[in-house]
This record gives C-alpha cells, sequence and structure tokens, in this order.
C-alpha cells in the first residue's frame, strides 16, 4: 500500500502553488489515473467553465461563421455565390455545373422551371 503525503504542485494557468493532497492523491489511484493535477481548484473551475461555455455555443450553432464568397464558376465563367471560403487551387463551381458533373441535375434544381 502506497503512503500518500501531501505535495506542492504549480498551477500551469496562474501560477501559484497549490496542495494536491493525500485524500487526492488516494483517490487518483484508486481510480487509475496516472498524471497528477495541473490546476489549481479556482483555474480548473474556470477551465470546466470556458469549456462548457464553448461547447454551448457549439450544441446552439454560434460557432457556424456564416459567409457567402462571390466567385466566378471554372467550368461556364459564370458569377455564383458559395456559403464557403474556396480552397486556393480547387476550382469552384456554379450550382448547374456541380449538379451536371454530380451527374444529378433535375428539372427540381434547373433554372428553367
Amino acid at each position: 500500500m502506497n503512503e500518500f503525503i501531501d505535495r506542492i504542485l504549480p498551477c500551469v494557468d496562474c501560477g501559484e502553488d497549490f496542495v494536491f493532497t493525500a485524500g487526492e492523491q488516494h483517490f487518483f489511484a484508486d481510480k487509475g489515473l496516472k498524471n497528477q493535477p495541473k490546476r489549481c481548484k479556482d483555474c480548473k473551475v474556470k477551465k470546466n467553465e470556458r469549456i462548457l461555455a464553448v461547447s454551448q455555443a457549439y450544441a446552439q450553432g454560434i460557432h457556424r461563421e456564416s459567409v457567402v464568397v462571390a466567385v466566378n464558376c471554372a467550368l461556364c465563367g459564370v458569377e455564383t455565390t458559395i456559403p464557403f471560403r474556396p480552397t486556393q487551387g480547387r476550382p469552384v463551381y456554379c450550382r448547374d455545373c456541380f449538379l451536371k458533373m454530380r451527374g444529378t441535375t433535375t428539372k427540381l434544381h434547373s433554372k428553367a422551371g
């Protein structure tokens, strides 16, 4: 059985020393956790709050950047808009040319309905 004693560790966020208690070390050992904590309790709470805020933002769709970029179609040259930033060196197509290339043109997608 290991003897655990309180240890002083530096917090990676605020740089202040904090106590990694014998009880916490025993808990870590019981759970099979190999790494010692890196943050003091205050910084750990702040980090968890940041993670929660980011995950809630993603769940609500706030993270999605609404982008509309004007480009010329690589096949027919018509000006069109796309909902993403094009990758340099890759062709961008208007809707009609894109659907023709995919082979999925239908009357539903054509402009002259």
